[in-house]
């Protein structure tokens, strides 16, 4: 199959806890990453000629400094592969709201090209491959619902309730450098366990470290918690700035949509990526 194409979903942090901080200065994380159905969208087209297109170019991202074409060319690099590919992006989901579209797409490059060029890599070798290019793109290569560990990468698979989300998008640029950089970061929230939080054991209220840094930066997501809050528990997602509200049903969520002075979608969080379920169903 020479021309296909494959969404590149968002992701939810259900919860964001920082535990420590390496000698290196990275920091130790405690998250549950889901899918939702909101995504980008990749079209591939095969080259025989090793050239690697990319458009349209998103404003102030050079294509060759873009995650797409960097997984790409990594890929092509980790197997000598001397094919080449022309992908289209259809942009959907915001740029640095905490909902990884930029991991998401790299992930989906890394699936999509794996798949057009036949090379066969099997699941491990390129989440490898996509810790390269981000700490948070092996949850995307392996498409499932996750309990992560260490910087994000000591991932654990999850089955939990699959609910209907309400996520706005404040028009708020938060720099994730800034936040873990911050003094008054909070860095040293105990770790709880996989069982703990699947409801085996005793477990405490579940936050994002983040929210406190980010709302006093962004009045624009203070905003938004606070609105969603009116309405049941909100959350930040990452290090913001999007922030969404669980919801009994879709219609809810689209109702208190309709009312919100913040914009924002209504998705349904997915245990499994929408990329590999595409991805199955071109194999069939």
């Amino acid at each position: 199959m020479n021309t296909f194409s494959l969404p590149a979903p968002a992701k939810l942090n259900l919860f964001l806890h920082i535990t420590g901080r390496r000698a290196d200065g990275y920091h130790l994380l405690q998250t549950v990453f889901q899918f939702i159905e909101e995504a980008d969208t990749l079209h591939f087209s095969l080259r025989d000629d090793g050239q690697i297109t990319l458009l349209p170019e998103l404003a102030g991202v050079p294509a060759e400094q873009n995650l797409i074409v960097r997984a790409a060319r990594l890929l092509q690099a980790e197997t000598a592969c001397t094919l080449g590919a022309d992908i289209r992006l259809e942009k959907r989901l915001p740029m640095g709201g905490g909902i990884g579209g930029g991991s998401s797409d790299a992930a989906t490059a890394l699936l999509g090209l794996n798949r057009l060029w036949s090379l066969q890599l099997d699941e491990d070798r390129l989440a490898t491959l996509g810790l390269k290019l981000g700490a948070d793109v092996p949850v995307f290569v392996r498409g499932r619902a996750a309990f992560a560990e260490g910087v994000g990468e000591h991932l654990t698979p999850v089955e939990i309730p699959e609910p209907y989300y309400l996520v706005l998008t404040p028009k708020a640029h938060v720099s994730t450098a800034e936040v873990f950089n911050h003094a008054d970061l909070t860095r040293s929230t105990p770790a709880i366990t996989l069982a703990a939080f699947l409801g085996g054991g005793t477990l405490p209220s579940l936050r994002n470290d983040c929210e406190n840094v980010v709302r006093k930066q962004a009045p624009e997501v203070d905003a938004a918690l606070t609105w969603l809050g009116l309405h049941g528990p909100a959350k930040m997602t990452g290090t913001g700035a999007c922030c969404f509200l669980e919801c009994a049903d879709r219609e809810t969520a689209e109702a208190r949509l309709a009312s919100s002075p913040i914009p924002g979608f209504v998705t349904r969080g997915r245990n499994r990526s929408p990329a590999h379920i595409a991805l199955e169903a071109l194999s069939t």
